[in-house]
């Protein structure tokens, strides 16, 4: 991708007793500064954590949410790691079927716009969970600048208003043409949001359960069961966040922490890893034929697994480490070959025996004076979910139930199959490719990475990781290199311009791989119109405990470091 402009980071002062530098990563300026701000105020990583989100919720609401869910991975000052589930839940009244016409075909547009896309929220009950276990600072204190910042507004961007642009006609369709975002926005514009700094206000005060019952409650079910939905007030008050053991696997000497089931991230990661480990690919070198065949292979084996074990581990005994096993990995890459594409025709699944044992998303990169880190992915789905506002409380709901299998073998939005594992039941978690993740080098961190993007999040941290330890670049560089993708169906590889020269492309297309190039104007089948892979925002920290970030130009995308 050319004409990548580095981005001005903001580089306020503070000295840290512990040596590490406090910096925050996200999709907008004034999120970063105000998780910034925490900090500075004597709050840790956590309660960081709980002010950035908020925030993100009003200044980016095309995925920064409160009607939406997501994923936590962190890693303490004292050496203890975990990651917290709170990824939407189907509706009580969820049925296998219920995307299906009488004839069995999918519905189309049911599961990603109005009512009947909502799955129940979770980001409110994970921030509330994350605080509870945490937190340092009064909660009211993490709501207070969003609470600000909503009504005092904040100044539309350049591609904020061509999002808002793609999406009015939606908005109008689904709320009415006096909804607050069913009109035109410009850059430089002020948008206010009185009715979200008013129900940030309630829960601030009132803790979750202003969220999950009463008021608040009352007109997500009104407005979700208005626009064709199934959603109760029942379903909200009986909503849990879960915390869960992290996938942990090393990595020529790494420890690598990501997100376990329902995302497929960290698994997928791990067998992408793994795959490649015995290779010199940093001999091989970046994005050279060599390096993205390889890559490419390894991709397709792992989402073809994805699409056939997956989905979420409270319902059904699904397969984990087994698929990170390295006899297992080993196996499934000996039908690579240097000389020509694996089509994705001839890979299935593989074989394994189960034991007892989320386009438009954001994330966020966050490390204190202490070295907790937090890396944190969440999400509405598509771009502005469902695109059904809640009018009286200020935010959209999300479209997370297509990303359960609306019929087995028929493509998401983002072009993944799914199977039985991923089905739709009644208060099941949909299966997601959300990959935060934190890597650790010497029992400390040294790399806090996500991103945004659908089925390309896991490939995009994949990248990130081996530009940071094989291909040795900086943060920013890792970050503004372009990127690949690969997902076994639809069987291309989809390569960022400026990615490849013309003689790279030739040599892959002789070896039968078929290559799209960046932008993709017109939608494909599986494929989405897109311009880039992903927005990743990370914080690598060097031997030294130096900490360097890498904030995303794909987007309006910011870091602050406090030094």
């Amino acid at each position: 991708m050319k004409n990548f402009i580095p981005i001005i980071l903001s580089f306020l002062i503070l000295s840290c007793s512990k040596g590490y530098n406090p910096a925050v990563v996200s999709a907008r300026k004034e999120a970063s500064d105000i998780g910034i701000e925490i900090m500075k105020k004597g709050g840790n990583a956590f309660d960081a954590m709980v002010a950035v989100h908020l925030a993100l919720a009003v200044t980016y609401p095309i995925a920064g949410n409160i009607g939406g869910g997501g994923f936590v991975v962190y890693h303490t000052s004292n050496g203890e790691s975990g990651s917290l589930d709170f990824r939407e839940k189907a509706p009580g009244n969820a049925f296998k079927n219920m995307y299906l016409d009488e004839n069995g075909g999918v519905i189309e547009g049911m599961s990603t716009l109005g009512g009947a896309a909502v799955g129940v929220p979770g980001s409110i009950a994970g921030i509330f969970e994350i605080h509870s276990k945490f937190g340092s600072l009064p909660i009211q204190d993490l709501f207070q600048p969003s609470i600000n910042l909503a009504k005092n507004g904040f100044v539309v961007t350049e591609k904020q208003e061509n999002a808002l642009k793609d999406k009015l006609q939606d908005f109008i369709n689904v709320n009415g043409k006096e909804s607050l975002f069913s009109k035109n926005y410009k850059q430089g514009d002020t948008l206010k949001n009185l009715q979200l700094s008013i129900t940030l206000d309630k829960i601030a005060k009132n803790g979750s359960k202003a969220f999950y019952e009463g008021d608040i409650a009352k007109m997500i079910v009104d407005e979700v069961q208005e626009s064709g939905g199934i959603m109760t007030v029942e379903d909200l008050k009986n909503y849990n966040s879960v915390w869960r053991d992290p996938i942990k696997f090393e990595y020529k000497g790494l420890e690598v922490i990501s997100m376990s089931l329902p995302s497929s991230g960290g698994i997928l990661l791990g067998q992408l890893l793994k795959a490649i480990e015995g290779y010199d690919i940093e001999k091989l070198g970046h994005n050279s034929v060599e390096s993205i065949q390889l890559m490419v292979e390894a991709e397709r084996r792992a989402y073809a697994d994805r699409s056939f074990y997956m989905g979420d581990p409270d319902f059904s005994k699904l397969p984990v480490y087994e698929l990170m096993d390295d006899e297992y990995v080993k196996k499934r890459m000996e039908s690579f070959s240097w000389e020509k594409a694996t089509t994705s025709s001839e890979v299935s699944h593989g074989e394994v025996k189960v034991t007892e044992e989320s386009d438009q998303t954001t994330h966020y990169s966050i490390i204190d004076g202490n070295g907790n880190s937090v890396s944190v992915t969440t999400t509405l789905n598509t771009n502005y979910g469902s695109k059904v506002f809640v009018e009286k409380g200020g935010f959209f709901l999300n479209n997370e139930m297509d990303d359960f299998s609306s019929k087995p073998g028929h493509p998401n939005s983002f072009g993944l199959l799914g199977s039985e594992a991923n089905s739709v039941e009644a208060n099941k978690r949909m299966l997601s490719s959300m990959t935060p993740t934190i890597v650790l080098k010497d029992n400390k961190p040294s790399l806090i990475v996500g991103t945004p993007g659908g089925s390309t999040i896991i490939t995009s941290v994949f990248q990130i990781i081996l530009n940071i330890y094989e291909f040795n670049m900086s943060m920013q560089e890792a970050v503004n290199a372009p990127r690949f993708h690969h997902q076994w169906l639809p069987d291309v590889v989809i390569i960022e311009e400026g990615g490849i020269d013309s003689v790279k492309d030739s040599i892959l297309r002789s070896k039968n791989y078929l290559v799209i190039s960046l932008p993709i104007k017109v939608d494909g089948p599986g494929m989405s119109a897109r311009s880039s892979i992903g927005k990743v925002d990370a914080i690598f920290i060097d031997e030294n405990g130096k900490v360097s970030i890498g904030a995303d130009p794909r987007g309006d995308d910011h870091g602050s470091v406090l030094k």
